[in-house]
């Protein structure tokens, strides 16, 4: 697909410092973005399409500067998705040429720091510099109002000061370390106290003032922490902004960064257009109490994006404009085909007890809490379901009888229990009724509440999923905000995607 003049142009990027400080910070999971998007960019899928534009060569310096802005977008991205967000110290691999390196330097730096001190008189050069670097970072830890700790820091560790009293021999490093510590326990967060307890102990110079920098980068870590939470509530609208922009120069390089978002964005228009004419509205009966959503944007995109919770994630690539978020969408999809496993077998397990387990509380989390652990795993390949559901049957009639003798009810006799685990052992089929209906059901109630907006309250919840009632909402709250996000940032070329798409199935139908 060559680039589309309607689609919305950002203003031009205010590039500065900040951005390569948070691109310096990323780890793995901005690693694998860029090869993600490497990957759709160059995948034989776009090349078998008969609107994807012709490839053309692009520069070393492109590549970097669009690696740059993936980057960046992934990081203001992560920061307002992810309420536990946190930036966390860089593990090199062990045996890697980098850690190698790394601790080679270091051994080196502080060999010649030991020599310098055992000399007759000690030669201080290298331990001034060093106090040099921890009064700054102690000033960089205080806020505006913190005048006095200011005055304290700045006047004990004056270098100027420390230079001529380490030429006139009268310089004393252990008391310099002793302010430096306490000062650093004056500053740090409270899980830190015990770091700042352990270096109390160390009485070596070296040892010491190695543990100091240590302690004074977790102390780093933890000031960049609770600025990026206090910031958070703030940075919603400006993230939109700036992922959108980021998007659009991608977009400019990369003219077909669309292409599967328009597959997306096809494949639910037509999935909607094909329910309409399985399902028309009777006559003297509005669309929407037919049950079919009108063929509309808005219905369109919320089909869309309730087909990425059954995405093949194997062999189909993910829409582009939701690739930041994939992981995401695929831990959902797995806690959903779980649940709705769970569901099924307390549907059926009730059932079969009747009227006299169900009001029991507390009943329904313990066998909740047994199935969650029974089924642990249950997407690995090594998997073996038929044997956890037999182990689920044994499980649950037990837990059953139990209950019923313990509130006067009589136990199931072997022919219900026989029947109880059969009918949970064919629940791994994957043409199975009662699964999907469940499966159904939970579906029915997502798109109601992405329908709803912002409406806090949530949809009434379908009958039979009760039981699971607390998961599902949780999972929808999760889902919900995630998709009202995307919708935020990319709302401006699904628009007019889908006025084209819809415009063209309008012309189709008249036709």
């Amino acid at each position: 697909m060559s680039q589309d003049p309607d689609i919305p142009h950002t203003s031009e990027e205010k590039s500065s410092d900040s951005e390569d400080i948070q691109e310096d910070s990323l780890n793995n999971p901005d690693q694998s973005m860029r090869e993600r998007i490497r990957q759709s960019t160059s995948s034989p899928h776009r090349c078998n399409r008969a609107q994807s534009s012709p490839p053309r060569l692009v520069s070393m310096e492109e590549l970097m500067e669009t690696a740059k802005g993936v980057s960046n977008m992934t990081l203001a991205h992560e920061i307002v998705i992810n309420g536990g967000f946190q930036i966390k110290p860089a593990e090199l691999p062990e045996g890697s040429l980098e850690k190698t390196v790394k601790e080679i330097v270091h051994k080196a730096f502080w060999g010649c720091l030991e020599a310098q001190l055992s000399e007759d008189p000690p030669t201080y050069d290298h331990s001034i510099k060093l106090v040099g670097e921890i009064k700054e970072a102690l000033l960089s830890f205080l806020l505006p109002g913190h005048t006095r700790l200011r005055n304290q820091i700045t006047e004990v560790l004056d270098l100027d000061l420390i230079k001529q009293e380490a030429v006139n021999g009268a310089l004393d490093i252990s008391k310099l370390a002793e302010f430096i510590i306490g000062m650093m326990g004056t500053l740090c967060a409270p899980v830190r106290d015990e770091e700042i307890k352990k270096l109390k102990d160390i009485h070596e110079i070296v040892p010491l003032f190695r543990a100091i920098f240590s302690v004074l980068d977790l102390m780093k870590m933890d000031m960049a922490n609770f600025a990026v939470s206090s910031i958070r509530p703030h940075l919603m609208q400006q993230s939109v902004d700036y992922e959108r922009e980021k998007f659009q120069k991608i977009f400019e390089k990369q003219p077909n960064s669309l292409d599967f978002v328009t597959d997306w964005l096809q494949e639910a228009s037509d999935d909607l257009a094909n329910l309409r004419c399985k399902n028309p509205p009777s006559p003297g009966v509005g669309a929407a109490a037919s049950g079919v959503p009108v063929l509309c944007p808005a219905a369109v995109q919320n089909w869309a994006y309730l087909k990425l919770l059954k995405w093949d994630h194997v062999h189909r690539p993910f829409p582009e404009t939701v690739l930041m978020d994939h992981t995401r969408f695929q831990e959902m999809q797995l806690e959903l085909e779980q649940l709705t496993l769970t569901g099924a077998i307390l549907l059926v397990m009730f059932n079969v007890a009747g009227a006299a387990l169900s009001n029991l509380p507390g009943f329904a989390d313990k066998i909740k809490t047994i199935i969650k652990v029974l089924l642990t795993g249950m997407h690995l390949p090594s998997f073996n379901l038929s044997e956890s559901l037999a182990t689920v049957g044994e499980k649950v009639c037990a837990e059953v009888n139990s209950c019923l003798s313990q509130h006067g009810f009589t136990p199931f006799t072997t022919e219900k229990e026989i029947a109880l685990k059969g009918q949970i052992q064919t629940l791994g089929n994957s043409d199975n009724t009662i699964c999907k209906l469940i499966d159904s059901r939970i579906q029915t109630f997502l798109e109601s509440y992405l329908t709803s907006g912002h409406q806090k309250s949530f949809p009434a919840i379908p009958g039979g999923l009760g039981p699971i009632q607390r998961e599902v909402e949780e999972i929808a709250v999760k889902y919900v905000r995630l998709v009202n996000y995307n919708k935020m940032v990319f709302s401006p070329y699904y628009d007019v995607i889908l006025s084209k798409l819809l415009n063209k199935e309008e012309s189709q139908l008249l036709g």
